[in-house]
């Protein structure tokens, strides 16, 4: 299916149908997709998934509706759902009420990115994977291929986005039942940098073999990987939203009210060149936002509504306010000095289960999993059992913060719900003077 012409075949068709006092906007979503499952480093199934959504909403003066339809690739076929869909909206928007907050952008923009198109060789990451991990209890899941999106409205706005990337998470298994976990993901695979990445896991699968390092509850210095910072910053990055902030809801709101500060070594930017979200959202053309300037607040994610209610200007961010491209800017920790600069305490690959403890005071909690070392003297020494943490982002992102890495590693969702989904973070790893286990 050529997802950028059924796309423009549905809209034309869209177009086609629109009374005396109406308006639209057709939102799309397709993908071609490899899905490869491994299990004792072999692979255990593979599939392909091909599938295209629409979201068409119909406005009528102050009302308006949607609805989300599945698509066949069929452009004659799905031009008759879509008719069929259009019926029933024009049956509901009569009985609704006006939007008061209702602020449609009607400029005829336009917006066209291509980034990574390039066909995903899954053919020879599949046996790189099988051939270097011969021997070893590798679990994992493989995710690949392209994503299409695409936007328009009867205003004349125009959005299409085309990216290719590939996503592989995996677990190395100890006989004991503990694992390293590690990921690897991009647009285009590489085979040194995946070897690498084998490699590390390899070297720390070995660690896990030894007695495991009782810590009591207290605070340790510790180095926290990129894949355990996104574990955090996925939960408090939502506190960027303009309403959250405005209602007194965001984890961010002491540092927006100026009564907390973070490190000046934190500069966080919502991005539009180098992430694989599209440059826009229904809301327009998203623009590029410093967040975060040498630990100083910035702008915030405003949408539409936002800016019709609390007297904002939109900058085209989501109805969810959520950032799609998050990047932090590394610093000047060599990762090949990071547990000598550690010395002694806590090397934590990866946290889970996180959430809020005190989220008025930024407070985050969670637990240590898929091998956290005790380091001494700058080398590992043995695993820790699984531990509680709970700490707040305005301590570990403050005071405490000594050093970021250089490069800030690309981080791509692993949910696959409903689709593959095309936002990113690139963070680095952060060394800290002390981090608060609890249990």
């Amino acid at each position: 299916m050529d997802a950028r012409r059924h796309f423009e075949a549905l809209l034309g068709h869209l177009e086609n149908q629109m009374q005396a006092g109406e308006g639209f906007t057709l939102e799309y979503q397709a993908e071609a997709s490899d899905f490869i499952r491994f299990n004792h480093a072999r692979v255990r199934q593979a599939g392909k998934v091909q599938q295209a959504y629409a979201t068409l909403a119909l406005y009528q003066g102050e009302r308006h509706g949607e609805f989300e339809l599945a698509l066949s690739g069929v452009s004659e076929d799905d031009q008759l759902r879509l008719d069929q869909s259009l019926q029933r909206l024009r049956t509901v928007l009569p009985t609704l009420a006006d939007d008061p907050y209702l602020r449609l952008n009607r400029e005829a923009w336009r917006s066209e990115t291509a980034a990574g198109v390039a066909t995903q060789d899954s053919a020879a990451a599949i046996s790189q994977i099988v051939e270097a991990s011969a021997g070893l209890d590798l679990v994992g899941f493989y995710a690949a291929g392209p994503q299409y999106q695409g936007f328009a409205s009867s205003w004349g706005a125009f959005g299409w986005h085309a990216a290719s990337s590939f996503n592989f998470e995996f677990s190395l298994f100890h006989e004991n039942g503990q694992a390293v976990k590690s990921n690897y993901a991009g647009e285009r695979w590489d085979a040194q940098a995946f070897a690498s990445k084998l490699a590390f896991a390899r070297e720390q699968l070995e660690h896990l073999g030894k007695p495991a390092h009782k810590l009591q509850p207290g605070a340790y210095r510790a180095y926290l990987t990129p894949a355990a910072l996104e574990e955090l910053f996925g939960l408090f990055a939502w506190g960027f939203s303009a309403q959250a902030l405005a209602t007194g809801g965001s984890p961010l709101q002491r540092l927006f009210a100026g009564s907390a500060s973070l490190s000046n070594k934190v500069t966080l930017e919502e991005r539009i060149e180098g992430g694989l979200a599209p440059a826009f959202t229904r809301e327009g053309p998203r623009q590029p936002l410093r967040l975060l300037s040498a630990g100083q607040p910035g702008e915030r994610l405003v949408s539409s509504r936002s800016a019709a209610e609390y007297g904002l200007l939109a900058n085209g961010a989501g109805s969810g306010e959520y950032p799609l491209s998050l990047r932090m800017y590394g610093g000047e920790l060599d990762e090949r000095e990071i547990l000598g600069r550690l010395g002694t305490g806590l090397y934590i690959g990866n946290l889970w289960y996180g959430n809020f403890s005190d989220l008025p005071a930024g407070r985050l909690t969670g637990m240590t999993r898929f091998a956290t070392f005790w380091v001494e003297d700058g080398r590992i020494q043995a695993p820790i059992n699984t531990m509680r943490f709970d700490d707040s982002l305005f301590d570990f992102l403050g005071p405490n913060l000594e050093a970021l890495t250089r490069e800030p590693e690309l981080l791509l969702p692993n949910s696959t719900y409903g689709a593959r989904q095309t936002g990113s973070m690139a963070l680095p790893g952060a060394l800290l003077s002390r981090f608060t286990l609890t249990l």
